[in-house]
């Protein structure tokens, strides 16, 4: 099988994460996307992270709860230690080893990468999808970066194409706070979820 993975604190998750799984799953046809949020993410502490584990996995299931293809993968959110990508994704070759795995990321990312954890170990495991938005004027420098990964390190690159969706889960807690309306940003399920357990400094009105 071709399975996406789709990593991230989802702090809360939101439909730009869904529309990127969405363009991967389609783009590049794949069997399954998993959401996999972390639990002890190496570049953020944990007192940034504004809900429990618990709770960003049932918001990831959720926000996927109906669509074919989007599956919750509780592997990195169940390890007590540091989550690093290179050893999950080489966990996942190992007992997956008739898989293909695609490691899907934002553009952000695409230039961080290679200042990761092990990425000589992590570019071998996977093929990397980056997403790119046209309205960020960036397609040329995401070629020149992903022509230098494949060049340093042979790794596996393609360019995703998504919508863009301007909002980022920071800009949701902070609305969240203010006590401002994140209607249209996440899906229906994930709002009423935040609502009800009184997330993110949410007051009931």
């Amino acid at each position: 099988m071709k399975i996406g993975i789709m990593g991230g604190t989802f702090d809360p998750i939101h439909n730009g994460h869904l529309e990127i799984a969405k363009a991967a799953y389609e783009q590049f046809h794949l069997d399954k996307v998993w959401f996999m949020p972390n639990g002890n993410p190496p570049h953020k502490a944990l007192t940034d992270i504004g809900s429990s584990v618990k709770e960003r996995l049932r918001m990831v299931e959720l926000a996927i709860e109906g669509q074919d293809g989007f599956c919750l993968e509780a592997y990195e959110a169940r390890k007590k230690s540091v989550s690093c990508s290179y050893e999950t994704m080489e966990y996942f070759n190992k007992i997956y080893p008739e898989d293909d795995f695609y490691f899907i990321i934002g553009a952000d990312s695409l230039f961080a990468v290679d200042r990761w954890v092990h990425p000589e170990r992590l570019f071998p495991t996977c093929t990397i999808l980056a997403a790119y938005r046209d309205e960020m004027n960036t397609r040329d420098k995401m070629e020149k970066q992903m022509h230098y990964l494949r060049e340093r390190y042979h790794a596996k690159c393609g360019l995703l194409v998504s919508p863009l969706i301007d909002i980022s889960s920071s800009e949701l807690r902070e609305r969240i706070k203010e006590g401002e309306s994140i209607r249209g940003f996440v899906p229906k399920k994930v709002e009423e979820y935040i609502k009800k357990e009184c997330l993110y400094g949410y007051k009931n009105q």
